[in-house]
Order: C-alpha cells, then sequence, then structure tokens
C-alpha cells in the first residue's frame, strides 16, 4: 500500500474505519473489472482506489432509507 495515497486520502475522508471501507469497496470494483477513474501506472487495486479517493473522485454519501 502506497503511503502517500494513504496520508492524502485521509484528507478526503476523516475516519479511518470509513476510509477502509470505501478504499476496499472500490478495490473490490476494480478487480472485478471496473475502469479505474485515474490513468495510472499503478497496478494495485487498493492503491488506485486510494488515489481515486486522495483526488476527491469518491465520496461517501447516505444511504437512501427504504419507505
Amino acid at each position: 500500500m502506497n503511503d502517500s495515497y494513504l496520508e492524502r486520502a485521509r484528507e478526503q475522508i476523516k475516519d479511518p474505519k470509513l476510509l477502509a471501507i470505501a478504499a476496499s469497496k472500490r478495490a473490490r470494483e476494480l478487480a472485478r473489472g471496473k475502469r479505474p477513474m485515474i490513468k495510472t501506472d499503478d497496478q494495485e487495486h487498493i492503491d488506485v482506489a486510494l488515489l481515486e479517493i486522495a483526488e476527491g473522485l469518491i465520496k461517501l454519501g447516505k444511504k437512501k432509507k427504504k419507505k
């Protein structure tokens, strides 16, 4: 895991648990074939996910409650 990407991602998502959830969910999506939202030579899915978060491309939102 790239430490500089992690530190930059922490600036976007302060809560470590939420950051871990967001990064792991995105890394799974990338592993299943989703395309990266950024151009990078990095092949590690978790690093790509952290970089996307650091760049502000992935935001956390509240889930809508079902009525």
